[in-house]
């Protein structure tokens, strides 16, 4: 065997092992990723479409996988970036979320009254969300689901860590008074 047959064949065992790892990643972080795109785009449908999208575009950069640092934060940053671009193009549709969509995220096996006060409290959860700012709900979504730290989003986002810090802050602060007000409505 010649050099140029060992560099290829380590090339190609290079390809095939970023490729298991990317398909690995987005099956281990599949629930995380809908739950984040669901909240940001208010819709499952849409939610699954950017899901595969964000698929897509992390596979035709799969040969730089080895070289990302922390592949969590990668997928989520380019999940997040399509969902950005899919929330402004379905916010100028003016699409609605169906009804049902909540329902698909409850647990079949609940008792009804269980599931009727589980889908009032995802839907005050969700209204809560909307009415952050586009950068709040970022922030909050990429800690929440998306697990990352603080220098992590920073980094995805590009921003100082005290600017995502103090984003956080709001958010968690304003969703905090949104819950406890709706929550002691009469």
């Amino acid at each position: 065997m010649n050099r140029s047959d060992a560099t290829r064949q380590h090339a190609q065992a290079e390809d095939r092992q970023s490729e298991e790892l990317l398909e690995e990643a987005f099956l281990r972080y599949q629930n995380d990723l809908l739950g984040m795109l669901y909240y940001l785009l208010g819709n499952v449908d849409d939610a699954r479409d950017v899901f595969q999208e964000a698929f897509v575009k992390c596979w035709r950069r799969r040969e730089s996988v080895a070289q990302v640092e922390n592949l969590r934060a990668w997928i989520f940053r380019v999940a997040l970036n399509a969902g950005r671009d899919a929330r402004s193009t379905a916010w100028r549709r003016r699409r609605r979320p169906l009804p049902e969509d909540e329902a698909m995220l409850i647990a079949r096996d609940a008792p009804p009254e269980a599931e009727v006060a589980r889908r009032e409290q995802l839907a005050l959860i969700r209204r809560a969300l909307l009415d952050l700012r586009p950068e709040e709900q970022e922030v909050f979504l990429l800690r929440q689901n998306g697990q990352m730290t603080y220098e992590e989003i920073a980094r995805a986002i590009n921003i100082p860590v005290g600017t995502v810090k103090t984003r956080m802050r709001l958010a968690l602060s304003k969703l905090r008074d949104a819950l406890e007000l709706k929550t002691n409505d009469p």
